[in-house]
């Protein structure tokens, strides 16, 4: 049985989050927590929020046990672009995309 928690359309780079969800991925759920709170990057602000959930998820929702707990899936992926232009060089109008993140957790009973 799996516990899972998705926040969609967080306001960071997917790669940049990548970095820190690797971490984590296959580890149990307190020493994911202890890496992320010693971590100090927006990702891993948003990725704790996220892990705190879909353990609440498990404890409350599935009965799981708190101490088996532990990370089976972790990933990133790329949520829409949001496209801002901005003026550029010798009259150009340039680009700059704001990119966004779905972040998904699972965790499981081991």
């Amino acid at each position: 049985m799996e516990a899972k928690a998705i926040a969609k359309m967080q306001r960071i780079s997917p790669i940049k989050a990548r970095l820190v969800i690797d971490l984590i991925r296959g580890r149990k759920v307190a020493d994911a927590k202890t890496i992320l709170k010693n971590y100090n990057t927006k990702a891993s602000r948003m990725i704790l929020k996220v892990l705190n959930s879909a353990e609440a998820n498990a404890i409350n929702n599935n009965k799981m046990n708190e101490e088996k707990l532990y990370v089976s899936e972790a990933r990133v992926d790329a949520g829409p672009v949001m496209k801002r232009m901005m003026f550029d060089s010798r009259g150009h109008i340039g680009r700059k995309d704001k990119r966004t993140s779905h972040i998904v957790i699972s965790v499981e009973e081991r």
